[in-house]
């Protein structure tokens, strides 16, 4: 795997420390970090991408699965010996399209809480490569991935992934098995992505419609588009046939991908 770190070393070379300020939580259980590392179904050809890896307890359980390397800053002949390499990067800032169907790759991490959200609406949306994907979440956060319409937790994030990928709360983890230990409980997502042709075609405008809906979930569409004044926008209930009394929080992730097809085909007879 390479390993991206979103912490740094304390100069000697020591495990980090986990830093408030980014929601750091190190896990150290080693049955969970097992049961994490086999949701990615690793095999002896997989290049595997660990995100945060802390003091090293994921990614020994990585590192003790079949897999094919955690790439390294040196050329090594992979065929003849697995290789870990640790790269120190900001995740935040890495580009997720340098993994494609040329060089597919799987995702795996115990994600800060603070960047967990955002750094998974790159990832599955930007990777057009990633085979699978698992990552420990505040289980708040969790809830909100998985979570389906008409529900407390659903809205623009569940939407955004769910036209990417299918994500499945898988368990549990409670805060005793963290270093600090948080106070609240995490949650294990395994993520499997969806067929390249069943993706967004308009990304840019699947995002922006999200946080025109989701700014007023409790809103009906009708007045949401008419406030937004958009061009084109309103006529979508008419094409799309989704009644303009409904909520956001009610249409499925293939609703909003229709409706934001409709508005990029009015855009362009408009250009």
């Amino acid at each position: 795997p390479v390993t991206l770190h979103t912490t740094e070393t304390n100069g000697k070379g020591h495990a980090p420390r986990a830093k408030k300020s980014l929601g750091q939580h190190f896990l150290r259980r080693e049955d969970i970090c097992h049961r994490i590392a086999a949701l990615i179904a690793p095999c002896a050809h997989d290049p595997i991408v660990e995100i945060g890896p802390g003091p090293g307890a994921l990614t020994r359980a990585i590192e003790a699965a079949p897999h094919a390397r955690l790439l390294l800053h040196v050329v090594v002949d992979a065929e003849k010996e697995k290789v870990t390499q640790a790269v120190l990067a900001d995740a935040m800032r890495f580009d997720w399209r340098r993994i494609s169907e040329r060089e597919p790759w799987k995702v795996i991490g115990n994600l800060p809480y603070n960047v967990a959200s955002p750094l998974i609406w790159d990832i599955v949306s930007r990777s057009e490569g990633w085979q699978m994907a698992a990552f420990m979440v505040q289980k708040e956060v969790g809830q909100r991935l998985a979570a389906q319409p008409d529900t407390g937790h659903y809205g623009a994030l569940s939407v955004w992934v769910q036209s990417y990928a299918r994500p499945r709360m898988e368990f549990v983890v409670g805060p005793g098995a963290f270093s600090p230990p948080p106070k609240v409980d995490s949650a294990v997502l395994s993520f499997t992505p969806l067929p390249l042709s069943e993706r967004p075609a308009h990304p840019a405008l699947l995002s922006r419609l999200l946080r025109i809906c989701f700014q007023q979930r409790r809103k009906q569409l009708g007045g949401i588009f008419r406030r937004a004044a958009q061009p084109g926008l309103e006529d979508a209930f008419k094409s799309t046939q989704i009644a303009p009394d409904l909520r956001p929080e009610v249409l499925s992730h293939h609703d909003f991908q229709r409706i934001s097809a409709f508005w990029a085909s009015q855009l362009d007879n408009m250009a």
